[in-house]
């Protein structure tokens, strides 16, 4: 790659693009309501959100010096994260609140990206980060799962025209605010039935003595404040 392609190709990652017609925007965000909403739909859908989950906890868990030793992603939408460090302490208690908080705050920070017309560096991050989580992909299924999300993103990014680009960029986002809310009411319906006993509200609840509600409350309040902050900054086109 010469020096001109080089420039060019970094140019194209940290300009601006156009943003999208109100109704792309519109559009998008039914089109993210009608998988997240209907039970059938989401069944396959939160798989997106259980990577992103799970990506949240060994991010973390790396940024607090934990050891990430692998990740797991099952076919019924639920995921493993394994790191080695203290069990207790700040860097677990930040590593056990990072997974239903993830979601939410990553749909909130691409909404901050695409607010200022950064669609491409949201593209190319995203991939990034997908490529870096497949290296800690420990079962088939995980990654498949992951090569196929970050395989359609690659596609996006490299094939598609900048209007398909912003339409995509828009639906993940919207995607990731949305269904980063329901997974919270979704424990919360567990634990209402006596389930869930070992979620990650209970592992806190364990780890600093606080009710797991309180925590639940928590993520109910990222998710829900995420979702209102990153769809207005979406909507203001």
């Amino acid at each position: 790659m010469d020096t001109s392609t080089a420039s060019s190709l970094w140019d194209e990652l940290v300009g601006t693009q156009p943003d999208p017609d109100l109704w792309v925007v519109l559009a998008t965000l039914v089109a993210a309501l009608a998988i997240v909403v209907p039970h059938t739909l989401w069944r396959i859908s939160r798989n997106a959100i259980t990577i992103a989950h799970e990506g949240g906890h060994g991010l973390v868990a790396l940024l607090t010096g934990r050891t990430l030793t692998g990740i797991r992603l099952h076919s019924d939408t639920s995921g493993l994260t394994v790191s080695k460090g203290k069990p207790y302490g700040i860097g677990m208690i930040l590593t056990a609140s990072a997974g239903y908080t993830a979601p939410p705050l990553l749909g909130l920070g691409g909404a901050a990206l695409l607010a200022s017309g950064r669609i491409t560096l949201l593209l190319w991050v995203a991939t990034a980060l997908l490529v870096a989580m497949l290296v800690m992909i420990r079962n088939a299924y995980g990654a498949l799962t992951v090569i196929l999300t970050g395989g359609t993103f690659v596609v996006v990014s490299w094939l598609a025209g900048p209007q398909v680009q912003a339409a995509f960029a828009y639906a993940v986002v919207w995607f990731l605010l949305l269904g980063g809310v329901r997974p919270a009411f979704e424990l919360q319906a567990k634990r209402a039935r006596g389930g869930a006993g070992d979620s990650d509200a209970d592992q806190l609840s364990r780890l600093t003595h606080v009710p797991a509600g309180l925590w639940l409350f928590l993520f109910h309040a990222v998710s829900l404040c995420s979702l209102i902050g990153g769809g207005r900054w979406l909507l203001a086109v």
